[in-house]
């Protein structure tokens, strides 16, 4: 593969220090953090090649999870080992957690509905959410068989707004891409990736089945648990990216009475304008229900199962990835993420969001900011809030 830097193992500091850079100043979502990601680790610091670093994001965009966290935890795990990710991920996330637990403190027992300026985060929440409906469209609904996969999995989240119901649809979305979307055979990949060796491999995928089936059992003991619980299998099942997580958090956390609709919606509003990860918004989430400690756990389960299953894959990535069925089965989840974003666009977002007028003039304005002007998403956070207080 050449001489490169990460033929030594790096310390946990000098990991920990330039993601914790990237971290401070990653803005404008999953996408842009490859970006970075690209210009920092390989052309500037070259602890991996271009075609690595390809692989490492085609793996993390196929396995449920944050992919551009994954992406950083695997370059960590690349050049410095398990704790090179753990170092990787910590300086990336820290930022944009402690801030967001920060909000999360000093925003308890404001009613957003008596604030404009926080309205004016819901809507602008409606306009990101939208616009991410309408770039993962384009992306992994653009054919008949893949917008048929979507439109009926938005149909079936309507009728059945409930957390097993997601289960169902993903399942089903799944299944009909491995029927319907056919897919030629890859061109097949020599040399391993990382140093994870195929018993570690094994016991990551243990792990993530262990916890997958026990911790739903566990959340009986408390609200830590169910915490626990809650973010862990919404980490597991997220396909597409962190506004993906959106309808499943709230599915786990509105109805059961954890967090208010204004208050979650007002969260996933801020999380915007915070650098790093958009999974950070469950710092917020953890910390309105269960202070620091619900937090941490929140962080910790939300992020865990896509670290998990990109350790169990990462041994084998290349030859699974030459497989047509993998890659069906994909579309098909791809396409039924975009049903199933755009079923929560509507539900919570824009009828609770959206309620007069103005409301819905300001939401016209925001989206055309984001799709047609490209405005970063944290100064349309700025807008929005200065809007809200202005007008509403």
């Amino acid at each position: 593969m050449g001489t490169y830097k990460d033929n030594k193992q790096s310390s946990f500091m000098e990991i920990f220090l330039v993601s914790l850079k990237l971290g401070c100043t990653s803005f404008g979502g999953p996408t842009a953090h490859i970006g970075y990601f690209h210009y920092e680790y390989v052309k500037k610091k070259k602890w991996l090649d271009e075609r690595e670093f390809t692989e490492l994001i085609a793996l993390c965009q196929l396995l449920p999870g944050p992919a551009s966290s994954q992406a950083g935890f695997g370059i960590g795990l690349k050049r410095g080992g398990v704790a090179g990710g753990i170092a990787s991920f910590t300086g990336f996330t820290l930022p944009s957690f402690a801030l967001m637990a920060i909000f999360a403190f000093l925003l308890m027992g404001i009613d957003p509905a008596g604030n404009g300026w926080l309205h004016g985060l819901k809507i602008v929440a409606a306009a990101v959410v939208l616009q991410a409906v309408y770039s993962l469209g384009k992306n992994f609904a653009s054919t008949k068989v893949t917008g048929t996969i979507a439109t009926f999995a938005a149909a079936a989240m309507f009728l059945f707004p409930y957390s097993i119901a997601q289960l169902a649809v993903m399942a089903a979305a799944g299944i009909a891409g491995y029927l319907f979307c056919k897919k030629q055979e890859a061109e097949p990949i020599t040399g391993p990736f990382t140093n994870v060796s195929r018993k570690l491999a094994v016991v990551c995928l243990a792990v993530f089945c262990l916890l997958f089936i026990l911790l739903p059992v566990l959340r009986i003991y408390g609200i830590e648990a169910a915490l626990a619980d809650s973010f862990y299998r919404s980490g597991a099942l997220v396909f597409g990216g962190g506004h993906v997580v959106l309808p499943l958090l709230e599915r786990e956390l509105v109805p059961a009475g954890f967090i208010s609709k204004g208050d979650f919606l007002a969260g996933y509003g801020l999380v915007q304008a915070m650098p790093g990860p958009l999974f950070t918004f469950s710092a917020y989430l953890g910390a309105a229900i269960d202070g620091w400690t619900g937090a941490i756990i929140a962080i910790a389960a939300i992020f865990l199962p896509g670290f998990l299953l990109l350790l169990a894959v990462l041994p084998f990535w290349g030859k699974v990835r030459t497989k047509p069925a993998i890659q069906s089965v994909v579309a098909g989840l791809n396409a039924g993420v975009v049903g199933l974003l755009a079923a929560a666009f509507y539900d919570p977002i824009f009828i609770s969001s959206i309620t007069w007028r103005m409301d819905a003039a300001l939401f016209a304005i925001f989206f055309g900011l984001l799709a047609f002007w490209k405005i970063p998403p944290w100064l349309l956070v700025v807008v929005g809030a200065g809007a809200g207080y202005v007008l509403l």
